[in-house]
């Protein structure tokens, strides 16, 4: 997880996705439709929904549109296409693992899309299985330390079931087990936190540690995959030194 909140900052900084709205949207309203659709179209009883709501909310989707995605999870749209998540495995340059999950309406064509990516970055995708257990699934949040102090997150976080609190220089991140998830997200609400991230995430349970310039060119293809409107996330495994991050803010 090294230097993924640092990460995810400087995403958010550049504003290159607030250029896409549609797509942002269309990324918002899938998140809705898969919560809906595995916990049902109540937020109240559906944490992951809740989110995915609240999310949604602060991404300024419009009302209409959240409603229609609970709608369509929730089973309630009968005219509306399939949705379906699918991750992806593959290798970027200099071995680096990545873990690609995607929520899409067409299979073929998210598949064409992230071969080619893979393919143009000099990377390749492999079987299912064949780098997914480089990986584990956990919980994950991270806020401003602004909303909380290190020692009150770290007493909140271990109490409702997490693994490890990390101090991330204006951010602090919490891990823990998948099903600790809703615990610990109550835990924040309880204390008025507002997560910046939070959901599932994919953590490598070995990085990598590569140079400056390797890692950039990792990063690049993390980027070309994160602009693919169906891919949800891109995970992977290369440490994120301050020298690198340094590089892909400037860039």
């Amino acid at each position: 997880m090294s230097g993924h909140s640092h990460w995810a900052t400087i995403r958010r900084k550049k504003g290159a996705a607030d250029a896409k709205k549609g797509a942002i949207f269309t990324r918002l309203a899938r998140e809705i439709v898969m919560a809906a659709r595995d916990g049902g179209g109540d937020p109240g009883s559906n944490f992951r929904l809740a989110l995915a709501i609240e999310k949604a909310r602060a991404g300024n989707m419009p009302k209409d549109n959240i409603e229609r995605a609970v709608r369509r999870g929730a089973g309630e749209d009968k005219d509306a296409a399939i949705i379906e998540e699918i991750t992806f495995e593959g290798y970027g340059p200099h071995g680096a693992a990545l873990m690609v999950d995607c929520v899409t309406d067409n299979r073929n064509r998210t598949i064409a899309e992230v071969r080619h990516i893979f393919n143009r970055s000099g990377g390749n995708m492999a079987e299912a299985g064949a780098v997914g257990w480089q990986f584990d699934r956990k919980s994950y949040y991270s806020f401003s330390k602004e909303q909380l102090t290190f020692d009150a997150a770290f007493e909140l976080a271990i109490e409702a079931g997490a693994d490890d609190v990390q101090d991330s220089g204006d951010e602090i991140e919490i891990i823990g087990p998948v099903e600790a998830f809703k615990t610990i997200g109550d835990a924040l609400h309880a204390r008025s936190v507002t997560p910046d991230e939070s959901g599932l995430r994919l953590i490598a349970k070995q990085e990598l540690d590569l140079p400056v310039d390797a890692t950039l060119s990792v990063m690049k293809i993390v980027e070309a995959l994160e602009e693919l409107d169906d891919v949800a996330n891109v995970f992977h495994n290369v440490i994120l030194s301050d020298e690198a991050l340094a590089a892909l803010e400037a860039a």
